[in-house]
């Protein structure tokens, strides 16, 4: 398969193409939440066979908003102007839920950094999605 992993759900299942600068925010974030949370358990499950609890209590702790807004500082610089821009579009959204345990800043910079990955994935920029993770968890030393 060459082409990319959303590209090749659109065709499998007939699906329209879209103009992705016409989805709102909370949208992108919606998808990229999904797809940070399957890149988080990819590498949690390459960890090793062990119980789901445990699992999923890796994971929680990597996908939690105030860990995706702490990685979002360090990944600031990284990121092209456009990058930037979807970020601060995501993260100036104004959303009619807030994420338990989290703070009013922390879940604003998770929204963003959530619409970011969901606009990657959209454009089919699934190894840029995995290269800013990657350095956000690196410099962040998350243990998997």
């Amino acid at each position: 398969m060459t082409e990319g992993i959303y590209s090749y759900i659109k065709e499998t299942f007939g699906m329209p193409d879209v103009d992705i600068r016409t989805y709102s925010p909370l949208t992108l974030a919606y998808i990229g939440d999904g797809i940070y949370d399957l890149v988080i358990r990819s590498v949690v499950v390459a960890g090793g066979n062990t119980r789901a609890g445990e699992l999923h209590k890796r994971t929680s702790q990597i996908v939690k908003a105030h860990t995706q807004a702490e990685m979002m500082e360090l990944l600031l610089p990284l990121l092209s102007e456009e990058e930037q821009d979807i970020y601060r579009r995501g993260r100036n959204a104004k959303s009619p839920t807030m994420a338990k345990n989290a703070t009013m800043s922390d879940y604003r910079k998770a929204t963003g950094f959530e619409a970011l990955i969901g606009w990657l994935y959209l454009r089919d920029e699934f190894p840029r999605i995995v290269e800013l993770v990657r350095f956000g968890a690196d410099g962040m030393h998350l243990s998997f």
